[in-house]
């Protein structure tokens, strides 16, 4: 869990940065091999409007040139 939100911090910094360039949908599979990479069993990557956004700690990336968000939910 340690690991995992150093991870998290750096996917939205370069989340942020790649924005500009790529997909919703080209940001969410990046994303989502990190986070299969740190061996993450169960969780959830969702792009939604910045209106949807409830806790801006879930997210992970900025796309559609900063209109939508990819955020990202541990499941137990």
């Amino acid at each position: 869990m340690l690991r995992l939100i150093p991870a998290l911090a750096l996917m939205l910094l370069a989340g942020g940065a790649m924005a500009a360039t790529k997909s919703c949908e080209e940001l969410k599979q990046e994303i989502e091999v990190k986070i299969q990479a740190n061996n993450v069993p169960s969780y959830t990557l969702e792009i939604v409007t910045n209106a949807e956004v409830t806790d801006p700690s879930m997210v992970v990336g900025s796309c559609d040139g900063g209109t939508k968000k990819i955020i990202y939910q541990k499941n137990d």
